[in-house]
């Protein structure tokens, strides 16, 4: 556990930011896997590479327990789901989606965007 913060990222041009929350399997193991396949030692290229292809500017993963949550910034005109389906397209995202699926327990088919759901923001401390 970091008490000490994350560093953020600040962008020269406007920016937004989605979120989004997804349960995985309840299984330390799993969990552990998980982990590893998304560090910087194990991550695949293609997919980061990918990520950034369909402008998003930067992406964040946070675990607590079995709940992963995902920052996500984009550029201010990014539609989410043009950049989603583009995404799905791409080299070796249909292989990487169905190889964490084992460790997130959901559908092999499914796309990034049909597992992750969107968050609503409820609360800004700077909101005018």
């Amino acid at each position: 556990m970091n008490k000490e913060g994350y560093s953020v990222r600040k962008y020269e041009r406007p920016a937004k930011r989605y979120c989004q929350i997804l349960e995985i399997t309840d299984n330390p193991t799993l969990i552990s896997r998980y982990r590893e396949c998304h560090s910087k030692e194990h991550h695949w290229k293609e997919i980061r590479d990918g990520i950034r292809s369909v402008g998003i500017l930067e992406m964040e993963l946070y675990i607590y327990e079995n709940k992963v949550f995902m920052i996500v910034d984009t550029e201010k005109d990014f539609e989410w789901d043009k950049a989603m389906a583009k995404l799905a397209t791409l080299p070796r995202q249909t292989e990487w989606e169905a190889f964490v699926a084992e460790l997130q327990g959901c559908d092999p088919s499914a796309t990034s965007d049909q597992k992750w759901q969107l968050m609503e923001r409820m609360f800004y401390l700077y909101d005018v």
